[in-house]
C-alpha cells in the first residue's frame, strides 16, 4: 500500500513538472540565432576535436590569471577573454600600446619594455610609462573568429591580389610584409619565402605569421606569462621557466583555428547595398571572397570563405598616419581589416562602435571618412553617394 502511495505521488510530481516547463520556457530568455553569435565551433570537427575546442575555450574564455599563476610582474590583461569578450572586437578600455620604432632599422626602444608597453602591474612594481620620444600607437583587439580560415588561405593567393606597383593603374597597390619567423614557428609548406622572409598575414601591419606565433605573443606581452615558445620575462628580459603549459598554448591555437565564421545576417535584403559597396570600390581591398587551401584540419580545407579582406597592406593616407612602424612597414599603412563580424562589433564593445585599428571611430561612417591614400577613391565615391544610398551601404556592412 505505502509503494502505491509512493508511486502516485511521484507520478503526480512529474506530472506536474512537465505541466510547468511551457511557463518556464516563457520566462527564460531565447537562445539567440547562431547569426548574432561570434562564438561556436566550424562544422565537421570529430569527437576529439571538439574536445580540444572546448578545452581551449575554457582557457581562454574562463582563465584569469594572478600572481600566484604567473601574471606579470607587467601585464595589459589577465585573461584572453577580457580583451575578446565573445570573441568580439576589443574596447579602448582593453587597447594595446605598441611603441618605440622610428624608423625601418628596428625597435630605438626595445630596452625600455618595446615594442609593447604594459601599462599595469602586479603590487610591488611600477607599470610602464612611455618613453619621451617614442612613437606610439593605440591597437583595438580584434574579434577572434574565422581565423583558422585567414590561416588557411595559401600564400599565393595574397600574393596573386598584390600589386606592389599598381601595375593596373587603379591607384591600389597592396603589398605583402614579408618578416622572419621565430624558430617555434613551423612554415606551411605551402608557403612562399623570399630571401629566408615569409607572409605575414596577422595583426594590424600584417607581423604576425600563424595563430601560434600570436597566441604565444600574446600571453607573453598581454599578460607577462611565459611559456616554452616565448620564455622571457616582459619586466627584465631574462629568460624564466614557463607558466603556462605548451598544452594549454595548443589548445588556445586550436580554439582559435577552428572558430566558426561570422555568419552574414539576411544578405538578400542588403543586396542593393553590396552592389554599392562594390560600385565604388570598397572591395579592391575588402576583397568579399577568398579560398582556403589544404589545411591540417579538414574542416578548414578548400572552402570559399567571405571575409572582405585581402589580408595586405595599403597605404591609408595622412589622416590614419600613426607615426609608428613595424618592420619595413610604412606609418600609414595598414593590413586590410576582415569586415566579416562587423555588425555583431557592438556586442562586445559595450553597445558601441569603436573601430578603426585604435578604436577612434563611433560609426561605420565615421570609419570610413578618414581613409585616404590608395582608399581616396572609394572615399570620395562614398561622400557622391546620395543620403538612401549610404544607409543602404551601411545596412550592408552591418550585416556582415
Amino acid at each position: 500500500m505505502t509503494t502505491r502511495i509512493y508511486l502516485k505521488q511521484t507520478v503526480l510530481a512529474v506530472a506536474s513538472m512537465l505541466a510547468l516547463l511551457p511557463a518556464c520556457e516563457k520566462l527564460l530568455p531565447p537562445v539567440p540565432a547562431d547569426d548574432d553569435l561570434l562564438d561556436g565551433p566550424v562544422e565537421g570537427l570529430s569527437t576529439e576535436q571538439n574536445a580540444l575546442f572546448l578545452r581551449g575555450d575554457e582557457a581562454f574564455n574562463n582563465q584569469v590569471f594572478t600572481s600566484a599563476t604567473g601574471l606579470g610582474p607587467l601585464f595589459v590583461a589577465n585573461s584572453c577573454g577580457s580583451c575578446h569578450a565573445g570573441d568580439g572586437k576589443g574596447h579602448p578600455f582593453s587597447s594595446l600600446t605598441r611603441f618605440g620604432q622610428t624608423d625601418a632599422s628596428g625597435n630605438q626602444f626595445r630596452h625600455l619594455g618595446g615594442p609593447q608597453l604594459q601599462h599595469r602591474a602586479i603590487p610591488g612594481f611600477a607599470p610602464e610609462q612611455l618613453p619621451i620620444g617614442a612613437t606610439s600607437t593605440k591597437l583595438t583587439p580584434p574579434a577572434t573568429t574565422g581565423l583558422g580560415f585567414l590561416e588557411a588561405v595559401p600564400d599565393a593567393t595574397l600574393l596573386a591580389l598584390a600589386d606592389p606597383s599598381d601595375a593596373d593603374g587603379d591607384g591600389i597597390s597592396g603589398i605583402a610584409n614579408w618578416i622572419l619567423l621565430p624558430d617555434y614557428v613551423i612554415p606551411r609548406s605551402s608557403g612562399v619565402t623570399e630571401k629566408g622572409h615569409h607572409v605575414g598575414r596577422f595583426g594590424k601591419k600584417a607581423a604576425v605569421y600563424d595563430l601560434l606565433q600570436q597566441t604565444a605573443n600574446a600571453y607573453n606581452q598581454d599578460m607577462g606569462i611565459s611559456s616554452i615558445f616565448e620564455p622571457f620575462d616582459t619586466h627584465s628580459g631574462l629568460q624564466t621557466d614557463p607558466e603556462v603549459s605548451s598544452s594549454t598554448i595548443n589548445s588556445v591555437v586550436f580554439y582559435l583555428q577552428t572558430l566558426k565564421a561570422p555568419i552574414q545576417r539576411d544578405p538578400d535584403a542588403v543586396a542593393a547595398g553590396r552592389k554599392i559597396f562594390l560600385d565604388i570600390r570598397c572591395g579592391a581591398c575588402h576583397v568579399p571572397t577568398l579560398r582556403t587551401g589544404h589545411s591540417p584540419i579538414a574542416a578548414l580545407s578548400n572552402l570559399d570563405i567571405h571575409p572582405f579582406t585581402d589580408l595586405l597592406l595599403h597605404d591609408m593616407g595622412p589622416a590614419l598616419d600613426d607615426g609608428y612602424t613595424e618592420g619595413s612597414v610604412g606609418t600609414s599603412e595598414w593590413r586590410t581589416p576582415p569586415l566579416w563580424g562587423l555588425g555583431l562589433s557592438k556586442n562586445s564593445q559595450g553597445g558601441r562602435y569603436f573601430l578603426l585599428h585604435d578604436g577612434r571611430a563611433g560609426s561605420i561612417e565615421e570609419a570610413i571618412l578618414p581613409h585616404g591614400g590608395e582608399a581616396t577613391a572609394s572615399r570620395e565615391g562614398y561622400k557622391a553617394l546620395s543620403p538612401s544610398e549610404r544607409q543602404q551601404l551601411i545596412q550592408f556592412l552591418e550585416s556582415l
